[in-house]
């Protein structure tokens, strides 16, 4: 796919192909971006209902044939199981249609591992409902087990799994289980997207030789209590009066149209302490009220105590409406795939990787250190949207043997090719460079972004159903910020996501400017601006310890990335 080319200079590189001009793309609605990437954590979710159906079930009956039941369980990463699903039980079939489906939300930033049970249920039991059988009174017919993941990515969201006996069970007299069919189909609801403009009036200046700089955040409301952001707005400089450009909210944000959302407008501080003016809580429902109506609603501010003092300040919404939009599954079962990319950071501030303290160091045991967790944890989930699984890999800021500096070579050791055969590729080339480079310095994303955004751009030229997630794991400062501007700059025309995981404990700060997460986008040395926002940055001392993991943290966002790319491109999900 390519290599390094770390002569690439600044600006280098462009899209190709284009069907919206720099021009076009420089005005991008930065609500579509969805997430306030700072203050919490959001996952884009699509309901799912899976159906099933199966053939060539044994026959476990004397005078008839089996009567059949599929159970479905949640497979955790400990390997416990929670049943989440029983279908109706069909009599006297060995090749039953369940009619009952199983709806369950899909979330593209984890690993849904299904475990599927069929079991003939006795005779005895058959009047009696469903999930008041107790399964080991019933015979088993077999077992099969997938990812959530696996299902969906394919070309017709159908799976066909051959039954096998349970695990650590004695080898059956009879070979043949027979197969399990399930099909997956994304809900209307997760298609709908609904436009909002949203305006406020005779808002409280929070400057004192200025107007207020304007923005909202709107949050959804999770079990908790606690407000999770899903979209935002841009910053409107010196205004009290604002009229944003237009929200883009979905159903997979928010969970339902009924959904409590809390809407807070703050006034935009370059430090990144931005100062709230007020706020509602109002569903999409009833946000729609209120345009039909042509009403607002007065914003208020908590004073302590539990008590909200109402402002004189008002929020309108001047229009609301409610359109089918591509998902970000059709884009998958069209043909398009995700294609994983990694670069690690050889520079020596991570120590001797032959010494204990070093964040490079191998342990016998087997424990992972940062590095290799951060590429087993992002590189699991990324791995089933790759049909071929040769990813690209890099290291940056090492001496290789008897050469100069480099700040992008092949992991593999290869002069001529970057690609290595799956996560376990990655992890085996990661231990091998280890032993054959000098760890050196200093700190340049520059080159290695360059170089994942080439093969973004020949691909693109190429018309190739593909986008690509570059995954950069690091510890340090990076030296070259204003080169990596100009580098993200190019590379938010492209078809191409960027992940940062800062490891050890560095002062990051420099990474959360890359992540553009003040309401500003990145803009290069020549005065452009980015298109849209393609860094997601995350230390992983502030999710190891955490409720959400780094892969989790990290990937909530790559879907809204991706679609934002897709449909400023004008790109639809076409069927090969």
């Amino acid at each position: 796919m390519g290599n390094c080319f770390s002569d690439v200079s600044s600006g280098a590189i462009t899209g190709v192909g284009e069907s919206a001009s720099s021009a076009v793309l420089a005005t991008t609605n930065d609500a579509v971006d969805y997430y306030l990437k700072s203050k919490g954590f959001n996952g884009l979710f699509s309901q799912i209902e899976l159906s099933f159906s199966a053939s060539n079930l044994r026959d476990r009956d004397v005078l008839s044939k089996s009567d059949p039941m599929v159970v479905v369980y949640r497979k955790e990463k400990d390997n416990t199981l929670s049943e989440v699903f029983r279908s109706e039980v069909v009599l006297n079939s060995l090749a039953p249609k369940w009619i009952k489906k199983f709806t369950l939300a899909y979330h593209f930033e984890t690993v849904q591992t299904l475990l599927f049970r069929v079991y003939d249920v006795d005779t005895q039991f058959q009047n009696s409902r469903e999930e008041m059988l107790k399964l080991d009174h019933q015979q088993f017919l077999g077992e099969a087990t997938c990812t959530l993941s696996e299902i969906i990515t394919k070309s017709n969201r159908t799976s066909t799994l051959e039954l096998k006996r349970k695990e650590g069970f004695a080898p059956p007299t009879q070979p043949h289980h027979g197969k399990l069919i399930i099909h997956a189909e994304e809900s209307l609801a997760s298609k709908i997207t609904t436009e909002i403009v949203f305006r406020c009036s005779s808002l409280e200046s929070k400057d004192l030789f200025s107007k207020s700089d304007p923005f909202l955040v709107v949050s959804k409301i999770v079990e908790h209590g606690t407000p999770i952001p899903v979209s935002k707005t841009e910053v409107l400089k010196n205004n009290l009066n604002p009229i944003w450009k237009p929200v883009f909210l979905s159903v997979q944000q928010v969970g339902s149209k009924d959904s409590p959302l809390v809407i807070e407008c703050s006034d935009f501080n370059s430090s990144g302490k931005h100062s709230l003016i007020g706020k509602v809580q109002k569903s999409l429902s009833d946000l729609e009220k209120l345009h039909l109506a042509g009403q607002g609603i007065n914003l208020s501010l908590p004073t302590g105590a539990g008590q909200n003092k109402v402002l004189k300040s008002q929020l309108f919404v001047d229009k609301f409406t409610e359109t089918v939009q591509h998902t970000f599954l059709e884009y998958l079962a069209s043909g398009f795939e995700l294609n994983f990319m990694v670069a690690i950071d050889f520079t020596a501030s991570n120590g001797n990787p032959r010494l204990h303290d070093s964040l490079h160091y191998i342990d016998p045991s087997g424990r992972l250190n940062a590095y290799q967790r951060a590429i087993v944890d992002v590189g699991e989930v990324l791995q089933f949207y790759d049909s071929d699984k040769r990813f690209p890999a890099w290291g940056f800021g090492a001496r290789p043997i008897d050469g100069p500096v480099s700040h992008c070579f092949n992991l593999n050791g290869s002069s001529s090719y970057c690609e290595v055969d799956g996560i376990q590729g990655i992890m085996t080339s990661y231990t091998s460079a280890l032993f054959n480079v000098s760890l050196a310095g200093p700190t340049l994303f520059g080159p290695v972004i360059n170089s994942a955004a080439m093969i973004a751009s020949e691909s693109l030229a190429q018309g190739s159903r593909k986008y690509y997630v570059l995954l950069i794991i690091t510890d340090g400062v990076i030296t070259d910020l204003q080169e990596t501007k100009d580098a993200l700059v190019n590379a938010s025309d492209l078809p191409l996501s960027i992940l940062i995981i800062g490891v050890g404990g560095a002062d990051f700060k420099e990474m959360e400017i890359l992540d553009a997460d003040k309401g500003e986008r990145l803009e290069s040395s020549s005065g452009r601006l980015a298109s849209r926002d393609i860094v997601q940055f995350v230390a992983l001392r502030d999710v190891q310890h955490g409720e959400i993991s780094v892969a989790q943290a990290l990937l909530a966002e790559l879907p809204s990335q991706f679609l934002t790319y897709m449909r400023f491109r004008n790109m639809k999900p076409i069927p090969p």
